[in-house]
Parts: structure tokens; sequence; C-alpha cells
């Protein structure tokens, strides 16, 4: 196992010191393992968080600040956190308007985040949650009930965060992310495994001339398991399914995500763009914004990911407001 780390066991303990070194706008908790924007909270302004397992960098950390979120919990690596890490952010969130907790569809992160709102409810802070599920690839998976949430958590992240600057009310950022996420599915495909510091060996096999069709961020099984091949037959692999899922339309307008899992270079990543777009174009479907990068990772995983949304104007116009974090930042 060839890491640039020291302890396995300290891991995200150390990332967070990093984070704090690299970022002095954000306020990190290293007892609770929170990542805050640091003007949070926001007289009001609806409080978001987001969390869960860490090794999915820049997810959810990299998108704390201004357009984004308030907040981020931190999970051991591909572990939930625990509602008491979830409790502490929604308080410290609050600015009076209510907190929003953006949820990945897996059991833990489900099952903390509920805990975690019920008890906040107790102490008088009104939250509102919103489910991710837009991989297509399986209905049910290893850590899941129902489909798993992962690249649309970035453009709701994204998108309602800009909603919440516009101090929108809770009910109407809660709507606008349940749009978000209504209208956005995504696929992803891996050519290697990933490794778990902890474990220090890879999560599965996959040989030399194999992928991984569906694969999920903790490196879940996807659909199957096929010979390796040319990025123009992935990119029909991965559209497929997902253009017939919502059904997208021709004169659909949309937001394509092409996302890489960690171990693949950015001259891949703008090679499978230019054969998704060639088949949305083919389809009628217009790109009216796109995103290219590593933004929802599995660590060391080479593959990479598609998601489209279907975009209103209300929905561009909120992509397109301005946003301070380590990973987006424009406009400001």
């Amino acid at each position: 196992m060839n890491k640039l780390i020291n302890d396995p066991a300290d891991v995200v303990a150390e990332a967070l010191l990093g984070i704090e070194a690299a970022h002095p706008d954000l306020r990190v908790d290293h007892q609770h393992k929170i990542v805050y924007r640091g003007d949070a909270p926001r007289r009001g302004k609806v409080g978001l968080i987001s969390g869960g397992g860490s090794g999915h960098e820049p997810l959810h950390g990299g998108f704390v600040g201004p357009g984004m979120l308030d907040a981020a919990c931190c999970g051991e690596v591909f572990t939930s956190p625990v509602p008491e890490q979830m409790l502490e952010a929604t308080k410290a969130v609050d600015g009076g308007a209510g907190v929003l907790h953006i949820v990945k569809n897996y059991t833990g992160d489900v099952m903390n985040f509920e805990m975690a709102a019920e008890l906040a409810a107790e102490t008088g802070v009104e939250v509102l949650s919103v489910v991710t599920d837009d991989d297509v690839a399986v209905q049910d998976s290893t850590w899941t009930a129902g489909r798993r949430g992962v690249g649309a958590t970035v453009l709701l992240e994204k998108i309602a965060g800009a909603a919440a600057e516009q101090e929108r009310t809770l009910k109407e950022v809660a709507d606008v992310a349940r749009e978000v996420n209504a209208n956005a599915r995504s696929m992803g495909i891996a050519l290697t495994s990933c490794t778990v510091p902890a474990n220090g060996k890879p999560t599965f096999e996959l040989g030399d001339s194999e992928m991984e069709v569906g694969v999920g961020i903790h490196g879940e099984p996807g659909r199957r398991r096929v010979p390796l091949a040319p990025a123009r037959e992935i990119a029909d692999l991965l559209l497929e399914p997902i253009l017939a899922d919502l059904p997208f339309s021709r004169g659909d307008r949309v937001i394509t995500f092409v996302n890489g899992l960690g171990g693949t270079p950015l001259i891949e990543l703008y090679l499978m763009y230019n054969e998704v777009a060639k088949i949305l174009s083919a389809h009628g479907i217009e790109t009216a914004r796109s995103l290219v990068g590593p933004y929802i990772t599995s660590l060391d995983m080479a593959g990479c990911s598609v998601t489209l949304l279907r975009a209103s104007d209300e929905l561009l116009q909120l992509w397109d407001a301005p946003v301070r974090t380590p990973a987006l930042r424009w406009g400001i």
C-alpha cells in the first residue's frame, strides 16, 4: 500500500488539520470532526449541513463556504458520521431559519441523520432532510435500501446552497433540493479497486482487462463486470440507462457532470466528456452547463461517473450564483 499517510488510524484527523491550515476562512471542530464556514451561523439564513464517510473528498468538506454548505460532518473512511456530530453541526449552524440536512442514501447516513434531526427538534431547531438517490445502476446495494446517492449530491449542495444564500425559507430551500434530486440521474464505472488505508489491500479484485459497470463509491458491486472497452463504448454503457431512466427527452437542457473517482487523470475525464457530449447531441439534449473533475471520489479508484441534471431556468440561475469553497469557486 503506497499512500501518503502516517498512521492509518490518524488519516481523517490529520487531513482535517491540513484543511484547517490550507483554508483559514473555514473553522474546524477537531473534537467532533466537523468543518464549518467561518461566518456560521448566519442570522436569518437556512443552515445547510451534509456529511458522510471520508475518502470521497472533496465531498463534503471541500464544499463548505459561501454559496454551498455551512458545515460538513466527517466520518472515518467509508463510515458514516455519528448522530452526535450531526446534532452538534445542526445546532451550530442554526441562524433561526432552520437547518436542511442533505443526506446520501446509505443506511448509516440516513439512520444517523434522522436521529440527529429528532434530537435537534427537541432543542427547538427546525430541521428538514433531503435524501439523494440518483444512481441508476442498481435498485438495492450493499449499504442501501433503494438507490445510492452519488454525483447529484454535489450539484444539489451547490444549488440548494445558492437558494439558502438568497435567504429563502427552509421549505423553499428543501423544495429546490428535492427538485434537483428528482431530475438527476447518475452511473459510474470502475477500472480499478480502491484501497482503504486501515485495510491495506484493494477492496475488490478486478483484472487488468476488466471493468465494473455501475460500481458504487465504496466499491460496491455494480450491474456487471465486462471486458475493458474504448471510451466511446464506456460512455454508451453509462448514458443508455441514465437517459432511459428519467427519461430525458429531445430538447432538454442539462448540467452534465463527468466525475473522476480519484485515480483517473483529467486528460481522460475530458476525453470521456467529449464522448458524452457527442451522445447527448445525437439525442437532441443540450448541455447548458458542465462540470468535469474529481468531485466525489472513492479514494484512489480509477474510473468515472456521469451525472445529468435536467435543469430549469431557475436551477441554472442558482448554479451560476457565486460560490466560494475549497473545491468550487466562481463569481466571488
